[in-house]
């Protein structure tokens, strides 16, 4: 049986701090998740396993010898030998390959036009063609749509190989992966099962990391206590001693005076040698207490004093059609009437270049509410937006500030360096976006693809953030899990058409209100 061993590994840029530590890992043929936050060093770890980077440390071990690798990066610029290759193949494992895939060879020459999703399916098909001994994916179901993201499951699910897969794709990851290796601080650690069964292994385990704080917190303060009782009590017993030397009488110096004098004097060391050793079990406890490290929640009382909207409708659309490029392009949408209340969580689905974003748009120019009190994230910002972004940080007033970089930290950056920076991240930026629109209570939020950018605990902080939000959500998202997660209406645009989910669906998606 093939295998795929890391032993001891360490590995650091430079001069930097080290990226991965004597990491230990052993996997056997098999798919398996790599996650963690963003520079942890999950690509880094994919680089070692196909020998792309060489261990400052330890060894990465692929047998049998001679084996295969084949790695499928996330940008797919150029079709290139393989994917040419199976292009023109006629033998059935080709055919059926492409089949499963959706693949037309007729589409290679124009590659220039395929969508992401379609490139994405020849990269991997490709590497599939090869049946390498290991296959090393990273962020392959970025920017593709559900139907792609299904026919990828489909065809990876047959891989009987050793595969290694770096993602942020929860749904992904539970359909396809057997084990789940978390990388942080560092470190590199296997869990059995998909993504879900192995964070329910490392949450039991910061709970019981938790539990074991709260107890050391415990000890801690029963033996500050006990270390002021006993240190009373040292003092006392020096002051006995000051007193009793200062009386001496003739007789002092003898026998049982100076058995007297021994017992005080023992006595005093007991006391001494009981100071110190609760001293040192203070230390010893502090600093084991001090170094758990705990993710910082978002609490609810970031949204009290909000107020709703008194308008009870915040978007009413009612469009015989609606056009992209701003009404100059091809029609995308017909027969629009929707409405978005001051409560509604709607999640808008569908393939890509359906529309999804238009409709947004159309949203947006169709609301009821002031512009101010509704936040639009768009798909990407800009980097005069992301600088305006801290500009607009920095100037809030105290309390304001303070309850927005409360959000902040709880998404997963630390605030005074974000606002020190000239320019935020792409990921910090969206993050530092959606806590203004929380922090200043909008009414409204319109999130298209927020995901983006975002590592997978950044992704699961969000959700927790916008679970507590009492206002609107519009949500355009690829990613099901963290659109079940936040939403309970369906918009789902296909061929022309918003189709709408929920218990009152064929009111929202067919009577708006009263203009």
């Amino acid at each position: 049986m093939s295998s795929l061993r890391a032993h001891r590994l360490s590995f650091c840029y430079s001069d930097a701090s080290p990226i991965l530590a004597d990491v230990d890992l052993c996997v056997t043929p098999g798919w398996y998740g790599i996650v963690g936050p963003n520079g942890a060093g999950k690509t880094t770890l994919l680089r070692l396993f196909a020998g792309e980077l060489a261990p400052d440390a330890g060894s990465v071990r692929l047998d049998p010898r001679g084996a295969s690798i084949a790695v499928c990066p996330q940008a797919v610029e150029h079709a290139g030998a393989a994917i040419r290759a199976l292009g023109a193949a006629d033998d059935g494992a080709a055919r059926r390959l492409r089949g499963e895939l959706l693949l037309d060879p007729a589409a290679l020459g124009r590659w220039a036009t395929l969508s992401p999703g379609e490139r994405k399916r020849w990269q991997i098909g490709a590497a599939l063609a090869a049946a390498p001994d290991l296959l090393l994916l990273d962020e392959p179901t970025n920017h593709i749509d559900a139907d792609a993201r299904a026919l990828l499951v489909g065809a990876l699910s047959g891989f009987q190989g050793i595969g290694a897969c770096v993602s942020h794709d929860r749904e992904l990851l539970d359909a396809l992966t057997v084990g789940t290796i978390r990388v942080d601080r560092a470190a590199a650690r296997l869990y059995p099962g998909g993504y879900s069964a192995a964070r329910e292994l490392w949450e039991a385990e910061a709970r019981g990391r938790e539990e074991a704080h709260q107890r050391l917190r415990a000890e801690e303060r029963q033996l500050r206590r006990r270390l002021g009782e006993e240190r009373r009590d040292q003092a006392a017993a020096d002051a006995q001693r000051s007193i009793g030397k200062r009386s001496k009488g003739p007789r002092d110096h003898d026998a049982r005076g100076m058995l007297a004098n021994f017992r005080v004097s023992s006595a005093e060391a007991r006391l001494s040698r009981t100071v110190g050793v609760t001293r040192s079990k203070l230390e010893k406890v502090s600093a084991e207490a001090g170094e758990f490290e705990f993710e910082k929640a978002v609490g609810r009382s970031v949204f009290v004093g909000y107020e709703r909207s008194p308008a009870p409708w915040l978007f009413v659309l009612d469009a015989p059609e609606i056009r992209a490029g701003g009404g100059e392009g091809p029609a995308l949408l017909r027969d629009v009437r929707l409405s978005v209340g001051r409560e509604d969580r709607i999640r808008i689905a569908g393939p890509n270049g359906g529309g999804k974003t238009t409709l947004v748009n159309a949203l947006l120019a169709s609301a009821r509410v002031p512009a101010d009190r509704v936040l639009h994230v768009p798909q990407e910002l800009g980097e005069a937006e992301e600088q305006a972004l801290i500009a607009a940080a920095r100037r809030l007033p105290p309390e304001e500030r303070g309850r927005v970089m409360s959000l902040v930290a709880a998404l997963g950056v630390e605030p005074g360096r974000l606002l020190a920076s000239a320019r935020p991240s792409p990921g910090e930026a969206r993050k530092l976006m959606i806590a203004l629109g929380l922090g200043q209570h909008a009414w409204a939020l319109v999130l298209d693809e927020p995901t983006n950018h975002l590592d997978l605990p950044s992704i699961e902080r969000l959700e927790r953030a916008l679970a507590d939000y009492p206002g609107a959500l519009l949500l355009v998202t690829h990613d099901p899990a963290f659109g079940r997660s936040c939403t309970s209406i369906l918009w789902t645009v296909t061929e022309g058409d918003v189709r709408v989910s929920s218990d009152d669906a064929d009111r929202r998606r067919r009577v708006s209100p009263t203009p």
